[in-house]
């Protein structure tokens, strides 16, 4: 078994989880329930971790992973010329809407 990553939380170590085991890695969460002793423990220690079972899964597993912690920033153009960056889908300065993809 190897280590992938350690999450900030649990909600976010099941959703890098199941994104993973819906890729066909054999991925795991461990430690799921030891933020509860957080005080008693170094916190550092009870953060939830993404396990693989399969070593030779770790290069793509990791690339998978890194495409899910960085999702790409859209940006577009508005009609008014205004740049609009993120996830807005109205302008900020004329109130426009996001022009549709075909």
């Amino acid at each position: 078994m190897l280590r992938l990553a350690r999450a900030p939380n649990i909600a976010i170590a099941s959703l890098w989880a199941d994104a993973l085991q819906q890729a066909g890695f054999s991925a795991s969460v461990q430690r799921y329930f030891l933020g509860s002793v957080a005080g008693e423990l170094p916190p550092d220690q009870c953060q939830p971790e993404v396990w693989l079972a399969h070593d030779d899964e770790k290069p793509r597993a990791e690339a998978l992973l890194h495409s899910l912690q960085n999702p790409p920033q859209r940006h577009w153009v508005c009609s008014c010329g205004e740049t609009v960056e993120g996830g807005f889908e109205q302008c900020w300065q004329c109130g426009g809407d996001m022009p549709v993809l075909p």
